[in-house]
């Protein structure tokens, strides 16, 4: 596969809103046939609009990556550097919070790129091992995440809304 005609670079305070428009649109896209509009509504009021994307941006323990394709958001990564859940007792942990690309971007490289752009930012901030969390019923999302070396160390808990999901705890080692 070639590689994507997309640029990475880190976010910016003037990103905000159009990150916040693009990360409410790929969470709605990808989660939004599979559950409860209602679970789906409360979780994207909480979870995304431009003061919200603006205050993640600025927060220095904490990064955003953006996948542009002449200036539009095709896809982004959050990470951050945060103490992960008691299973992951690796030294230096960061977690890669948020991780989406645009459907139409599926499948051309986009990801791959981006995970490699991750892992790299997070092991230059020091980490040496990366951990996420991710759906269970999301296969596709399941086996990118081992393509790119991540291992299942178990379950965690996941709040959609009022509803109570279980998302898989996926880690890997970097450095």
């Amino acid at each position: 596969m070639s590689a994507p005609v997309v640029e990475i670079r880190r976010a910016i305070a003037a990103d905000a809103a159009a990150l916040a428009a693009f990360a409410e649109r790929a969470f709605v896209d990808a989660y939004g046939p599979l559950n409860d509009p209602a679970d789906v509504d409360l979780h994207v009021a909480r979870t995304y609009g431009p003061a919200l994307q603006a205050r993640e941006i600025a927060d220095a323990d904490a990064c955003y990556l953006l996948a542009l394709d002449a200036e539009a958001i095709t896809g982004y990564a959050y990470l951050h550097a945060n103490a992960p859940p008691p299973v992951i007792t690796a030294v230096a942990p960061w977690e890669v919070r948020r991780f989406y690309v645009d459907r139409a971007w599926h499948g051309r490289g986009v990801a791959t790129a981006l995970m490699q752009a991750a892992l790299a930012m997070a092991e230059a901030g020091g980490a040496r091992t990366v951990w996420l969390t991710t759906w269970e019923h999301s296969a596709r999302a399941r086996a990118f995440y081992a393509k790119c070396g991540f291992a299942d160390a178990g379950a965690a808990p996941f709040r959609l809304g009022a509803a109570q999901q279980t998302d898989r705890l996926l880690v890997r080692r970097v450095g």
